[in-house]
């Protein structure tokens, strides 16, 4: 069983609540789960900017409560029926954050444990990654294996890639950014049960921001 909400807020409630950046957003969409304050996040969600307001959308396996802040009028739930992720093609729309690791040394010249990771900016990197992320979603930390993301971007159809947009943000009194990067296109499922995992774990990095969360309609490519 799982649940996708959808819920709008107007500009000057988000200001009033003191929601000014993703962090915000990301500790504020917790109190869609008010039992469970100090759980580790199993959700994904996505933030889409409107002229005046925001519309968010939480997709998690546990369904989502209305929190306060949020009208009754802006805010609805739909159980996601099992059949739904049993379609071959889907038309897809993935706001994400796509990075590239750039290796680093210390002051002794040994190579550190982890590169710093930098936006993609240019056109056919974004294509890469997304064809890759079809490929292998992940790498397994416990055992070293590539988790296989299960589909392919259907290369008939157009495939739409945004502009990287940057979106700051402040957590814990330091200051950051995510590069935001919207696909929209048709993909085909390769492998039905890695496809699953991927829609519920996400695309990319930076998911506790708003990102990875692939919005799905199924399309017929058969006709």
């Amino acid at each position: 069983m799982s649940w996708l909400a959808r819920l709008e807020v107007d500009a000057e409630t988000a200001r009033v609540q003191g929601i000014t950046d993703s962090y915000a957003w990301h500790k504020k969409l917790w109190e869609c789960y008010p039992d469970a304050p100090d759980k580790k996040r199993d959700f994904l969600t996505r933030i889409d900017p409107l002229e005046g307001a925001f519309r968010l959308w939480l997709l998690a396996r546990k369904k989502p409560m209305r929190p306060a802040w949020c009208p009754h009028e802006g805010f609805s739930v739909k159980e996601i029926a099992p059949s739904f992720l049993h379609h071959r093609f889907y038309a897809f729309d993935l706001r994400a954050n796509p990075t590239k690791s750039i290796v680093q040394r210390d002051e002794n010249g040994v190579l550190k444990r982890q590169g710093k990771r930098i936006p993609l900016t240019k056109w056919d990197e974004l294509r890469g990654w997304i064809d890759r992320k079809g490929k292998v979603r992940c790498r397994d930390s416990a055992t070293g294996l590539d988790m296989p993301g299960g589909f392919r971007i259907v290369e008939e159809k157009p495939l739409e890639i945004s502009p990287m947009v940057q979106h700051h943000f402040r957590k814990k009194g330091r200051s950051g950014y995510h590069g935001g990067v919207q696909f929209r296109g048709v993909l085909e499922v390769t492998g039905r049960v890695s496809f699953i995992e991927t829609y519920y774990s996400g695309l990319g990095s930076g998911k506790s921001f708003g990102f990875g969360l692939l919005l799905l309609a199924p399309v017929n490519l058969n006709r």
